[in-house]
């Protein structure tokens, strides 16, 4: 795992054990476990979405909180919702329905909590459909889902579902499966955001059985690898998903995110703010060398 990804986490887990108020013996404790699970794992390809997901459990326990961002999501999924018509207005007033609504569902991944970073969602709306993404595979993913008998789409913020779902709307593709995560981590989508926002009516909603911000498909439920191997195309958002599907090569996938750090600027080629639509068969990205 890159240092860099060991600083935002130290910088997240500084955050929590503030807001929850863990201290002095106990918040050394969490820090000092989880300090030693990253070296131990240092030489055997460990990925950040594995180390959040061990970070947050020991957050979970001790604060005795099952869902650490609990507020926010209802926060982000209550503010979009009440822009949804709007933003479904200019979506189908506009030219290309299509592109615009694959615009705003960009724009939306800059809801994160994870990164130390603020972020600005009115800003990112306002200029959703004038932001032109640095790789743009678009026309690729629209050929691609005309020729899609299943397509799995896998979601990524709480808030950012809400434009996905204004996406999915314009696919219209009859079999689209939406996975979210498998329990609570970060401002993650799960199958309660999906009940909130209404996604269960456009798209069968699916889990991926495993609580971790990403989509590792190993770590996945029986239910969730079945659905993904049988997709001949896979529509994937945010850094989380990337990092944990960018050796998937035997897949056709699009990557759909916004670049939030130097490590994901390095591996895309794409600078920190930069939105992207990524074709897997398209790019060549670095294969992660395998260790015993």
């Amino acid at each position: 795992m890159h240092n860099e990804c060991v600083n935002c986490f130290l910088a997240q887990s500084d955050k929590l054990l503030t807001k929850y108020r863990i201290r002095d013996k106990l918040a050394n404790d969490i820090m000092l476990r989880f300090r030693l699970f990253v070296d131990d794992h240092k030489n055997n390809n460990l990925l950040a979405p594995e180390a959040s997901s061990l970070l947050h459990r020991l957050m979970k326990k001790a604060s005795g909180i099952d869902d650490l961002y609990k507020k926010e999501k209802k926060e982000y999924n209550t503010l979009l919702l009440s822009l949804e018509e709007e933003i479904r207005e200019i979506i189908n007033i506009s030219e290309n329905p299509f592109q615009t609504a694959l615009r705003y569902a960009l724009a939306g991944n800059i809801i994160d909590f994870g990164p130390p970073r603020q972020f600005d969602i009115y800003k990112a709306l306002s200029s959703a459909v004038t932001k032109e993404p640095t790789i743009d595979h678009s026309r690729l993913l629209l050929e691609a889902l005309e020729n899609a008998s299943t397509v799995l789409y896998l979601g990524d913020n709480a808030g950012e579902i809400v434009l996905d779902k204004l996406f999915i709307e314009t696919i219209r593709h009859p079999n689209l499966y939406f996975a979210v995560r498998g329990g609570n981590i970060i401002n993650d989508v799960t199958t309660k955001d999906a009940n909130t926002v209404g996604m269960t009516n456009i798209a069968k909603v699916i889990s991926n059985g495993y609580c971790a911000p990403s989509t590792m498909v190993d770590r996945c439920s029986e239910a969730f690898r079945k659905i993904y191997h049988e997709a001949d195309l896979i529509i994937s958002k945010g850094q989380g998903n990337l990092e944990g599907l960018i050796d998937e090569s035997n897949k056709s996938i699009f990557f759909l995110l916004m670049i939030k750090c130097k490590v994901m600027a390095e591996l895309t080629g794409a600078k920190e703010g930069d939105a992207i639509i990524l074709y897997n068969q398209k790019m060549s990205l670095p294969k992660r060398e395998k260790k015993g």
